[in-house]
Order: C-alpha cells, then sequence, then structure tokens
C-alpha cells in the first residue's frame, strides 16, 4: 500500500515526502541531524524535478548531499555549542549573588531552582559574584 503510494506519488513528491518526514522527525528526536537529511532529500526531489535521472543517481545524489550537509554543519557548529545542552559551562560569564558566604573558600549560589557549590576569595552571602569556570561539580567565581 504505502510502495502505492509513493509509486503513484512520482520521485519528485516521494523526495519531498521523505524530507519532510525526516524533518518532523527530528522535532520528536532532537538531535540537530536528521534536519540535514530531510533537507538532502528535499533537494534530491527539486533536483530529479529539474533533471529526470534513475532511482540508483537518485540515491547517490541523496546520500552524497546527506554526508556533505552532515559534515558542513557539524564544521560550522563547532564554534558554537548547544547552550541548552551545555550545562554547568553555559554558566561560566554569569553574575549571581551568594546564597551562603564564601569562607574558607567555599560558597554556594542559587541558579533557578538549583544550588551550585563555588570557590573563591572570601565574600559575605549576597556579594554578587562572577563565575569564570569550573573545577569538576564546583564553580570557580570572583567578586563582580
Amino acid at each position: 500500500m504505502i510502495l502505492d503510494i509513493l509509486t503513484a506519488l512520482g520521485p519528485v513528491w516521494t523526495w519531498v515526502l521523505i524530507g519532510l518526514i525526516l524533518m518532523g522527525a527530528e522535532l520528536a528526536i532532537s538531535g540537530v541531524f536528521l534536519v540535514w537529511l530531510g533537507i538532502a532529500a528535499m533537494v534530491t526531489g527539486l533536483e530529479t524535478a529539474l533533471v529526470p535521472m534513475p532511482w540508483q543517481a537518485q540515491i547517490l545524489f541523496f546520500a552524497g548531499l546527506s554526508v556533505g550537509l552532515v559534515v558542513l554543519a557539524q564544521k560550522r557548529m563547532a564554534g558554537h555549542p548547544n547552550s541548552l545542552n551545555r550545562g554547568a559551562q553555559g554558566l561560566i560569564g554569569q553574575e549571581f549573588h551568594l546564597d551562603a558566604a564564601i569562607a574558607n573558600g567555599l560558597g554556594r549560589i542559587r541558579v533557578n531552582d538549583t544550588l551550585w557549590r563555588v570557590s573563591g576569595p572570601d565574600a559575605p552571602a549576597g556579594t554578587r559574584i562572577r563565575v569564570t569556570g569550573i573545577e569538576g561539580t564546583t564553580l570557580t567565581v570572583t567578586t563582580a
């Protein structure tokens, strides 16, 4: 049945449909990977509409374009890590107020609903600090 539908659609619309499905799957399986395969499928469909080619050539075109887009995206995104998945790295450079005083080099800050252990120069609670780095699970801070 699915094969009959795809045959009736023709190669151009089949590739466009595959592209839309892959890009939709990216929303369900977030990983910034399927979107490039979806774009490659849609471009393959458009290329097939402009230059008719046998199915073997379409698959080779799709595979080559997929690899090229994924490699290009990886290189492009290497300098811009996903800020949502950076964890404590995303706190570097931000300023907060001490939740508990830094005494003997250790204190505590609250970031949203999480308490973080901090190390830095002794300072009373409420002091504005800036996160400068991370050592294990402890944030390194200086007074702002």
